[in-house]
């Protein structure tokens, strides 16, 4: 079965659905042809908010609210009724944990714990696709990619608050959803890029930011090898898990890596950073000299053979072709900062020809 026939008609809840992933994943879900319903706080707008910019409020039922608000979240679900839930509500900045560690382990451990217990107290839930993080795992700054099977940990505060909500999900799902048949799943995907990312301390909002005020980005671990890939090859994982879950529970309420492949699996913060200058033809980069203030792995890949053999999922786009159509994306965005709702959907209908060609 594909996407499409799976998730027409479906009742969807996205939690952060306001977000840089949520809103493009909640674009996607509406183009698949499912009731999409939203559960996030109020969009941040940093320098600009993919949310507000494409207008996606008006095409959803979207609520404002905080997971950690038990009552209200669970309020909204029993209200909305909704059949498959993505969660991506989070506090999802590295730099952010160090500054507030005690909201982001509420937000990314307590946050998915509460909608676990809501699940355990419906019935109509049967399906929910927990999105984490590549950084959710121990680091030991090895060189091959890691394992979903390899343990769980952090050296600072986002790490060890994903960790934790994949202990969560793992506890729940052998305590109370393998006896009563609901799917519960994670996917663990690694640096995502795309248009309409404007969050503090990423890469390419930086290069962005620094664009629109004529001035050099500064990159504080420009060594720094990631799993970049474009937000819509996740989102279509994400999707791509949930349906298998869906259909499967018992087989596919593990967790999944969600990463480029080998060789195009090890780009660092400076390549990235160059090809981007280079697709919109303007732009200068330099070293910030105070660079490694806050501790940051310098190395993270992951093995995405696990969501290949048994998900049918591979990367559409390489790291190159990521880079470049997030650039495109941002050209328009640069050029007028307006009508980014065509730009958003005209990507996704080329992005859905390339996928299923």
């Amino acid at each position: 079965m594909d996407l499409r026939s799976f998730y027409n008609g479906k009742k969807v809840l996205v939690t952060g659905h306001t977000g840089f992933k949520g809103s493009w994943l909640s674009w996607l879900l509406l183009d698949l042809g499912a009731k999409v319903v939203g559960y996030s706080k109020a969009p941040i707008d940093y320098r600009g908010n993919h949310f507000n910019l494409t207008n996606l409020s008006k095409e959803m039922a979207s609520y404002e609210g905080n997971t950690l608000d038990f009552e209200k979240f669970q309020n909204v679900i029993k209200s909305e009724k909704p059949e498959i839930v993505l969660h991506l509500a989070a506090q999802p900045i590295v730099n952010v944990s160090y500054e507030d560690p005690v909201e982001t382990f509420q937000s990314n451990a307590m946050g998915t714990i509460h909608l676990l217990e809501i699940m355990r107290k419906t019935d109509f839930i049967k399906t929910g696709v927990f999105i984490t993080s590549d950084k959710c795992y121990e680091n030991q700054e090895w060189l091959w990619p890691y394992r979903e099977t390899e343990t769980l940990g952090g050296h600072d505060p986002y790490s060890a608050s994903k960790a934790m909500a994949e202990i969560a999900i793992s506890a729940y799902y052998r305590s109370y959803f393998k006896k009563t048949g609901a799917g519960v799943a994670s996917a663990r995907a690694g640096n995502v890029i795309g248009g309409g990312d404007f969050a503090k301390d990423r890469i390419i909002p930086d290069i962005v930011q620094a664009m629109d005020e004529k001035r050099p980005v500064v990159l504080r671990n420009p060594q720094a090898v990631r799993p970049w890939q474009h937000v819509l090859d996740v989102a279509r994982g994400y999707l791509t898990l949930g349906m298998h879950c869906h259909l499967n529970p018992s087989e596919h309420s593990t967790p999944y890596n969600l990463a480029p492949q080998g060789v195009l699996n090890k780009h660092n913060v400076l390549y990235i950073t160059k090809k981007f200058i280079e697709v919109l033809g303007h732009g200068e980069f330099q070293i910030d000299p105070a660079s490694g203030k806050f501790h940051e792995a310098n190395l993270l890949r992951l093995d995405p053979s696990k969501a290949m053999e048994f998900l049918g999922w591979t990367p559409t786009f390489t790291p190159d072709e990521t880079v470049s159509f997030t650039a495109a994306w941002y050209g328009e965005f640069l050029k007028n900062k307006e009508n980014l709702k065509s730009v958003t959907l005209r990507q996704i209908q080329e992005y859905l020809k390339l996928s299923e060609g």
